[in-house]
């Protein structure tokens, strides 16, 4: 597959074409199935990724469990937590459906790093919205109650993974479970009761908020 500038983050864009060279040579396009480990916690990160399509989910192991601290999809970066973390990964990332990446080697993007200082801004501010975001997540995570986290996770799709409030939720249960701490039978348990008391409807994978100010209540009061 040929990808192309614009493919990557717009920040990509202030690179002269010599180091965008560098960085094509540097790099290889992959292809992954549904469910396919990416880049496993611990192991040697060699590379900064690039989503071209595809969804993926970014996780941290414990003890058995997982939590899913984010997902990533198409003109998203993931790997750059782990450039300077004593050369292994912090999280490991698998594939939620069928995915192409464009992994840089880590050294490349290094050296652009320190040669491009709107480069090396972009890849600041990028690490301020991961820090941020996982913020957010450890306080819905320690501080609400259950159904204030499920709240919290619909309200991340609508707004920040679809972009309406109406979507096709492509995670599986265990993955929604997962990504707001709780057993996959309390999430199946609070979907069905925010179904049945007319906040969200819930056909399948299809989800659509209904009373989008009694979702944003326990949210915030959860």
């Amino acid at each position: 597959m040929q990808v192309k500038k614009e493919d990557f983050p717009i920040w990509f864009g202030q690179l002269t074409d010599e180091h965008w060279s560098i960085v094509l040579k540097n790099s290889v396009c992959l292809d992954y199935n549904k469910n396919e480990i990416v880049c496993k916690q611990g192991a040697f990160a060699t590379n900064v990724y690039f989503v071209v399509s595809g969804m993926l989910k970014v996780y941290k192991e414990y003890k058995g469990e997982n939590l899913i601290m984010s997902f990533v999809r198409k003109g998203e970066v993931f790997g750059l937590s782990s450039i300077y973390n004593n050369a292994t990964n912090l999280f490991s990332v698998a594939s939620i459906t069928p995915t192409t990446v464009f992994s840089v080697n880590i050294n490349v993007i290094k050296n652009q790093i320190r040669e491009y200082p709107d480069f090396a801004e972009k890849s600041i501010i990028q690490l301020n919205k991961e820090y941020a975001d996982t913020i957010e997540r450890i306080v819905s995570l320690t501080q609400k109650q259950l159904n204030g986290r499920m709240a919290d996770a619909i309200l991340h799709f609508a707004r920040n993974i679809y972009g309406s409030d109406e979507f096709n939720m492509q995670i599986t249960r265990r993955d929604m479970a997962d990504f707001c701490g709780m057993s996959t039978e309390s999430a199946i348990r609070i979907l069905k009761e925010l179904h049945n008391d007319k906040i969200i409807s819930l056909e399948g994978k299809n989800v659509k908020i209904i009373n989008k100010q009694q979702l944003e209540s326990l949210s915030e009061f959860g």
